[in-house]
């Protein structure tokens, strides 16, 4: 019988994420570091604070995060867990409506603002369209969630970034699939004056070419594309009734399954 294991895009084992909440001035430095080393991220807006103080204006924003992922962060950023539902659905759906607005594309994502989440929470978001949440609290490691409502980061930007990095350039056993997924807010590089840190980690995964760089919601979506591969009983054919491409190992061999083609593992 065959032997068959997701991969990445083009055969890759490995993907990097990026995921940054507030929308601060300091996004501004950060999205250009991303750009210059093909790293993609997920920057968390509250939309109803957008343009005020020093957080980037809804016209700013179409333009700066184009090719990131805009995500929501609720409306105006309160302790969700002390919030009435009523007051839930609003702070989320104003948000998503005034985001998706800038970004012509519907927002499915979210990190919980001042990381406060609850299971209520939790249960509610898939009905408001929100498929993925990330948390405050980190993993240490490279796997893939298995709570996309309680998405654990593999650290803080201010956590052995470097060093974590240096441990995710060198996995290299292939029967896995690795994610790194770092957050944290673009401010504090200003706060800490180590923006050289971000400018080394990206000189460091740029040269790696098992890496998929991709926004967290490319990564949700592809896996939840694999979930929908329909296999023979025999594993001898699959059929892809997705609208993406998805890369297989087979037999050790890294192979697409186009949309809407049923490919002969044989």
């Amino acid at each position: 019988m065959n032997r068959i294991l997701l991969c990445f895009p083009e055969g890759k084992h490995k993907a990097l994420t990026m995921s940054y909440d507030d929308g601060r001035y300091a996004d501004r430095r950060l999205v250009a570091i991303f750009n210059r080393y093909g790293i993609k991220g997920s920057f968390h807006l509250n939309g109803g604070l957008l343009g005020t103080e020093d957080r980037i204006s809804a016209e700013e924003a179409a333009t700066l995060y184009e090719g990131h992922e805009l995500s929501a962060h609720t409306l105006t950023h309160p302790t969700i867990e002390r919030c009435p539902n009523e007051l839930l659905v609003h702070e989320i759906m104003e948000d998503r409506k005034v985001l998706e607005g800038i970004a012509g594309y519907t927002v499915r994502g979210m990190s919980y603002p001042n990381g406060s989440y609850n299971k209520r929470i939790k249960e509610l978001l898939p009905k408001l369209g929100i498929q993925y949440a990330r948390v405050v609290q980190t993993s240490g490691g490279f796997g893939m969630p298995d709570d996309w409502h309680e998405w654990r980061a593999t650290c803080h930007h201010n956590d052995r970034l470097l060093e974590r990095g240096k441990q995710f350039i060198e996995l290299h056993k292939q029967q896995y699939l690795y994610l790194m997924n770092v957050w944290g807010h673009s401010y504090e590089f200003d706060q800490a004056q180590n923006w050289e840190l971000m400018e080394q980690f990206g000189e460091l995964v740029s040269h790696d070419p098992s890496i998929w760089f991709a926004t967290n919601i490319e990564i949700f979506d592809y896996v939840k594309a694999y979930e929908q591969l329909q296999f023979s009983g025999d594993l001898s054919f699959v059929f892809n009734p997705t609208a993406k491409v998805i890369w297989l190992n087979v037999n050790g061999e890294a192979v697409a399954v186009q949309s809407g083609m049923k490919l002969s593992l044989k």
